[in-house]
Order: structure tokens, then C-alpha cells, then sequence
């Protein structure tokens, strides 16, 4: 059946990617964008190319614009919400953005699909980053990366939240609202907690994106910045697998409506950001840049690694792009599309 869904953020690396998603599966999509990320513009000619492109509306436009977000939801029987303030350290800088963006955003994304008789299904994108620097743990420490004590599978949905950094607790925000929308309101919504996310379209920085920003600098042969000593790990998720999860959330949503589930690649798809990262990498480049250490971030995780066993019962769903793989394609998108790199990635002067 032919949907409409309204996409926040659907300019962006992952709203771009499920925008033409649906498209090529016959859906009328509306994207909602502001175009402050670098690749966005380009992004949305990408869509254009699309053969279904006249099926395509896009609005230019911020979610703080709580009237203008309620007539770009007006006519949406599904909502995928991605549009954020995405960086740590931003949010630090400007904590007060922030919050307007991604909780202020947020709860009027939340009120337009609330006020619409068309009683959307709505999937919030939510962040590991939650569950706090993970302290409270016992962390550790091989050759090559961190451990988590007691934590073989994962960290489950079950973990307190703690909410550390302006951008924890302005996502954090979003998170709750999101859960209460369908308690109090009866808002069909789904809670997304998203670990590292990657693959092609996406232009990574030293704020966001790491492992895209490390392989596109190391296809640049530009010298990178660990912050960190390169042991701390994160598990990746490849986009054609998110945007599966997707899929299955939305159309399983009767069953799930009120749910949290963490989304990411699992233990089995766990990485260290460089020392596990760097000898995959130098299968494909060679030589490997330069690499120098900084301080650690504020309350950046020794280790994060999502327990997907909640998502994979609810959804019948699984990952299966390996980061060996996914290092391997995004190398070969990389080299593709060096320009895109020159004008907004790692390989511009403005990222360093």
C-alpha cells in the first residue's frame, strides 16, 4: 500500500538513504530539512535523480517551526524522525541550541503526529549516548580494546539512563517524550537508541561519524587525530541494515507501539576505534596516515556496545553487513566520491 512518510532530516546521511528507500518502494516521502549539514544539498539531488523523484516533496525548513512542522506532517501516515543537533561537543559549546533543536524539536514533531487524524506511527532516533560514560562498571583493558565486565552481550535496554553532556540529556529528553507520547496520547511510537552508524553518503567529522571521518581522511592521506588511546570500542551497524530495522519498526508497529529498542551490530560487529579499526583499513589504503593522541572527549564511553537481542526478537531482525565488509565498500565509496570529501568532510581544511 502506498504510504506517505514525512522524514526530519531526510537530507541528511541516513534521512537521504531511506527517503530514496522509500521512494523505490512506491511511497509518497516528504523530506524536512534546515540544509545545515554539510552534503545536504547535495544529498537532495542525489533524491532527485530518483525515478520516482515526482513522488518526492521537500521542505526546507527547521523543526523548532512548530507550524510549519504540523503542515509537513499533516498528511504522513509514518514518521521517521532524524533531524538533531548530532555533536557532543557542540552541545557543549552552545548548550541552549541544543536543547531547542533535538528536545524542543522533538516535542513538536511529537505534538504534529498527536494533532494528526491520520494517527501516524512515528520511530524516534534516540543515542546510545543515554546510557551515560558507563563508569559504573568495571571496565578492562587487552591489547587491542576495552571490556565490559558482566556485559558479554551488550548493553540492554534495561541499563539506567544517565544523562551526562547537554547532548545526552537534550536526546535524552526526546527519548522520554517519545515513550510518554504513546502512554499518554496513545501515539503509535517506537524509540530507536542507535549506536555508530556508517556507510556511503555519510560525511564523518572529529565530532561525529568517526569511523566514516577515519576511512575517508585515511583515503585523503590526511593525518588523523585519536581522541583517546584508540582502544575504546563501539559497535557499527552498516545503513542498509538500519534502514531494515526501519522497515520491520514501522511495519510491525501494532505489536511494538511504545517500545525502546537498542539498534546497532552487536557484539559480533564490535570494533576499537583504531586499533582494531586501523589493521582493516590498511588492508585497503596503504600507506596509513600519521595518527596523534589527544585527551579523552568529556564522558566518552571506554566501551558501548548495543545488546540488539530485544530488536531481533520484536523485529525479526539481524545485521549482516560485517565491519570487514563495511570498511571494504565504504574504502570504495570513498575513492568514488573524493570530492565530496574536499568540499564538507575530513579532507577539508574546516574539519581539522
Amino acid at each position: 500500500m502506498r504510504r506517505s512518510v514525512l522524514i526530519t532530516g531526510g537530507a541528511g546521511f541516513i534521512g537521504a538513504s531511506y527517503a530514496r528507500r522509500r521512494l523505490a518502494a512506491g511511497d509518497r516521502v516528504i523530506v524536512l530539512d534546515n540544509l545545515s549539514r554539510a552534503g545536504s544539498e547535495h544529498n537532495l539531488e542525489w533524491l532527485r535523480t530518483e525515478d520516482r523523484a515526482a513522488a518526492l516533496e521537500v521542505v526546507i525548513g527547521d523543526i523548532r517551526d512548530r507550524p510549519l512542522v504540523a503542515e509537513a506532517a499533516r498528511d504522513a501516515d509514518a514518521i521517521v524522525h532524524l533531524a538533531a543537533q548530532v555533536s557532543v561537543m557542540a552541545s557543549l559549546r552552545d548548550p541552549v541550541e541544543d536543547f531547542e533543536v533535538n528536545a524542543g524539536g522533538t516535542l513538536n514533531v511529537l505534538e504534529a503526529a498527536r494533532r494528526s487524524p491520520r494517527r501516524p506511527a512515528l520511530l524516534y532516533a534516540s543515542t546510545n549516548k543515554v546510557y551515560g560514560d558507563l563508569t559504573r562498571h568495571p571496565v578492562t583493558e587487552s591489547s587491542t580494546r576495552y571490556l565490559l565486565q558482566g556485559h558479554a552481550g551488550g548493553v540492554s535496554e534495561d541499563e539506567p539512563l544517565d544523562l551526562r553532556t547537554p547532548y545526552a540529556c537534550s536526546k535524552g529528553a526526546g527519548d522520554v517524550y517519545t515513550q510518554d507520547a504513546w502512554s499518554s496520547f496513545g501515539v503509535p511510537t517506537v524509540v530507536l537508541r542507535q549506536s555508530c552508524i556508517y556507510g556511503p553518503r555519510q560525511l564523518g567529522c572529529e565530532e561525529q561519524g568517526w569511523a566514516t571521518w577515519l576511512i575517508a581522511a585515511a583515503v585523503c592521506g590526511r593525518d588523523i587525530t585519536i581522541f583517546g588511546d584508540g582502544k575504546q570500542v563501539r559497535d557499527l551497524l552498516w545503513i542498509d541494515d538500519l534502514l531494515d530495522c526501519y522497515d520491520r519498526a514501522l511495519e510491525r508497529i501494532d505489536e511494538i507501539a511504545g517500545r525502546v529498542l537498542n539498534v546497532g551490530g552487536g557484539p559480533d560487529f564490535s570494533l576499537s576505534v583504531w586499533s582494531e579499526l586501523a589493521p582493516l583499513l590498511a588492508r585497503h589504503v596503504s600507506p596509513l596516515p600519521g595518527v596523534s593522541f589527544r585527551a579523552w572527549r568529556p564522558s566518552d564511553q571506554r566501551v558501548y556496545v548495543s545488546d540488539t537481542r530485544r530488536a531481533q526478537k520484536a523485529l525479526g531482525w539481524r545485521p549482516a553487513i560485517s565491519p570487514e565488509e563495511g570498511v571494504r565498500r565504504l574504502v570504495g565509496w570513498a575513492r568514488g566520491n573524493i570530492e565530496l570529501f574536499e568540499r564538507g568532510g575530513p579532507c577539508a581544511s574546516s574539519a581539522r
